[in-house]
C-alpha cells in the first residue's frame, strides 16, 4: 500500500502512526439510501449491499438537510449495519452546508461510520480541507484520530483532469467514485440517459473516463467505483453497464434500488471456476517454489505454464473471491514422484 504523508500528521515512519483506513473493504454494492427518509434507512439495514451510503446531498432536499443530519445519526448509532460500510455523502465544498454536514454527523456517530463520501471532487485541497476538519473533530471528541475514510466522487471536467492529485491528497482516502450524471452535463455530452452510451457515437464514450479514474486508483493502492446507472428497473441493462467497468478492474458500482443489489454482487465477484482456479494457482506455486517442489520459477499446472505473474494475477481473483465470501470448491494435490 501506497503510504502519502498526512496533511494533518507529520509522517513519523511509524506504521502504527499512520490512519488505520481499510482501503480493501468490499464495495461490489453501494447503495444510495436519502438520509431524510426514516422508511429506507430502515430498509436498507436488512438488504445485502456490501456499502450502504445515507446521502446527505442530490438525494435531500435544500429545506430536508438539517433535519437529515440528525435522522442520520440516529439510524448510524441504533441501526444493525452489520457486514456493510457505513458511508455518509456531505454536500460539496461550494455549498452552505458542508461543514455543518461533517461536524454533525461525525461529532454525533463517528464511532459508528466508517466514511466520509465528498462529492463533485475537484481539486485536492478540498480533500485537504476534509482531511482537516475530520481530523480537529476526532481530536476534540477523543476518537481515533485517522481511522474514518474519505471517498472522492469525481463530477466533472476539472476534477477527472486533478484526479491524480485528488487520488493523493490524504491517508484517508479509499476509493475514487465516478458520478455520470452531472459529469455528463459538465463536458455536454448529448444523452438524458445516466449511464447509457449518447446517440451518434459508436464506441463506448465512457471508456477514457473510467480508465483515468482506474489507473488513478491503482497507481494509489486505492478502490475504483463505477457510479449509477437510473433506469432502476431495467436490471438487464444495469447488468451490461457493470459488466463493462466490472472487464477493466472497478471495484463495484453504486446501486439505486433493491433490485440491482444482486446483479451488483454478482458481476463484481468472479465466477466459481475462475476462483478456484486462482486459489489453485497460489497453491501450486508456493509448492513448486518451495524446497520440496524444487524451488521452480515457473511449472506446469495441468496444460498451463504458471510463474510470479501468473500469481499476481491469481491474487487479485482470489482477493475478490474471498471478499465475497466464497468457499472453494476444489483442492491442490501434490503431484506424485
Amino acid at each position: 500500500m501506497t503510504a502519502h504523508p498526512s496533511p494533518t500528521t507529520p509522517s513519523t515512519g511509524d506504521p502504527a502512526a499512520q490512519p488505520s483506513v481499510d482501503r480493501l473493504r468490499p464495495r461490489r454494492s453501494c447503495l444510495a439510501v436519502p438520509g431524510s427518509n426514516p422508511r429506507f434507512l430502515e430498509k436498507a439495514q436488512g438488504l445485502p449491499a456490501d456499502q450502504v451510503f445515507l446521502d446527505l446531498e442530490d438525494a435531500c432536499a435544500p429545506l430536508a438537510k438539517p433535519e437529515a443530519r440528525h435522522t442520520i445519526v440516529k439510524f448510524l448509532n441504533e441501526g444493525d449495519w452489520s457486514g456493510k460500510t457505513r458511508v455518509v455523502r456531505v454536500n460539496d465544498w461550494t455549498t452552505e452546508w458542508t461543514y455543518r454536514d461533517v461536524v454533525t454527523v461525525v461529532e454525533g456517530a463517528g464511532p459508528n461510520l466508517d466514511c466520509i463520501m465528498l462529492p463533485k471532487v475537484q481539486d485536492a485541497q478540498q480533500i485537504v480541507a476534509l482531511d482537516l476538519l475530520l481530523t480537529q473533530i476526532e481530536k476534540t471528541m477523543g476518537f481515533e484520530v485517522g481511522r474514518i475514510g474519505i471517498e472522492a466522487q469525481i463530477e466533472n471536467a476539472r476534477g477527472l483532469n486533478n484526479v491524480n492529485e485528488i487520488a493523493q491528497a490524504s491517508p484517508r482516502i479509499e476509493t475514487i467514485i465516478f458520478g455520470p450524471a452531472d459529469f455528463m452535463a459538465s463536458i455536454n455530452m448529448k444523452s438524458l440517459v445516466v449511464g447509457e452510451q449518447p446517440p451518434g457515437y459508436p464506441a463506448d464514450a465512457y471508456h477514457y473516463i473510467l480508465m483515468k479514474i482506474l489507473m488513478a486508483a491503482r497507481a494509489n493502492d486505492l478502490q475504483a467505483i463505477d457510479g449509477p446507472y437510473l433506469q432502476i428497473r431495467n436490471v438487464d441493462g444495469f447488468r451490461e453497464v457493470a459488466g463493462r467497468a466490472a472487464a477493466l478492474g472497478f471495484d463495484g458500482k453504486w446501486v439505486l434500488h433493491p433490485g440491482q443489489v444482486d446483479a451488483a454482487n454478482e458481476v463484481f465477484s468472479p465466477s466459481q471456476e475462475d476462483y478456484d482456479h486462482a486459489e489453485l494457482i497460489l497453491d501450486a506455486y508456493e509448492y513448486y517454489t518451495s524446497e520440496a517442489g524444487g524451488k521452480k520459477g515457473s511449472a506446469m499446472l495441468g496444460d498451463e505454464m504458471i510463474d510470479e505473474a501468473s500469481r499476481k494475477m491469481a491474487l487479485v481473483i482470489a482477493g475478490k473471491g474471498r471478499a465475497a465470501g466464497m468457499k472453494r470448491t476444489s483442492s491442490f494435490e501434490i503431484p506424485e514422484a
